[in-house]
């Protein structure tokens, strides 16, 4: 287009624009880090095998829904409290906020690891929450049985305990109604822990999709 016979170069410039819009958007989707497989998993609480502790609900999902374990230690009432908590499993830390709410302090870290069924790269999170203090950051790769973070009571909430879940979904985030209830998207934690509690160690890292999660009350995970 041209003005008073000069070329205007505002067409191309939004052409150019919404290309690198869409370039950006694309990449951000496609978002990837190098992680190395899991070489098995642990129980969060009482390393490796929850010495000390016992498992006072577990996953349901029916109703009343339960997505995951609350895990008490033995002594009961708040004697947990400041209790260290685990990594399960090598990963990336995925989230590392305080949403407050039912929540509080809660990270989640994702996994990769090789299906002893299939062969097959799968991917999981596991979450820790209502945790007195968190001990990672996001974006931090972390190690089998590396703390993560404290027991705690999400501010006197609730009696001193861990909420943990693991997810088969890995695009849930804090958002747990927008997937169906179903085996498909969650894991028995402690099923899980015992089918793979110990993998071949292998040396060669894989690409682990990251920028899954929609944005929760302001806070946007990794």
């Amino acid at each position: 287009m041209t003005h008073g016979g000069k070329i205007s170069l505002r067409p191309l410039f939004h052409i150019v624009w919404i290309a690198w819009v869409c370039l950006t958007s694309w990449s951000q989707a496609q978002q990837v880090v190098r992680v190395n497989l899991a070489d098995g998993f642990d129980y969060p609480v009482g390393k490796p095998d929850a010495a000390g502790y016992y498992k006072a609900r577990g996953l349901r999902l029916r109703s009343p829904q339960h997505f995951g374990e609350d895990w008490n230690g033995r002594s009961g009432g708040d004697s947990d409290l400041g209790d260290p908590v685990y990594n399960i499993g090598e990963g990336i830390v995925t989230w590392a906020y305080d949403v407050k709410a039912g929540w509080g302090n809660v990270v989640i870290i994702r996994h990769a690891y090789r299906d002893t069924s299939t062969g097959q790269v799968k991917y999981c999170d596991s979450l820790y929450g209502h945790l007195d203090k968190i001990l990672v950051r996001t974006g931090q790769q972390v190690k089998r049985g590396q703390q993560v973070g404290t027991i705690g009571t999400n501010r006197g909430m609730y009696a001193a305990h861990l909420h943990f879940e693991i997810r088969h979904n890995i695009n849930i985030g804090m958002l747990r109604n927008n997937v169906p209830s179903t085996m498909e998207h969650w894991a028995d934690p402690t099923q899980f822990i015992n089918k793979y509690r110990k993998l071949n160690r292998e040396f060669k890292p894989v690409s682990v999709p990251c920028g899954t999660y929609p944005e929760y009350q302001g806070f946007k995970g990794l």
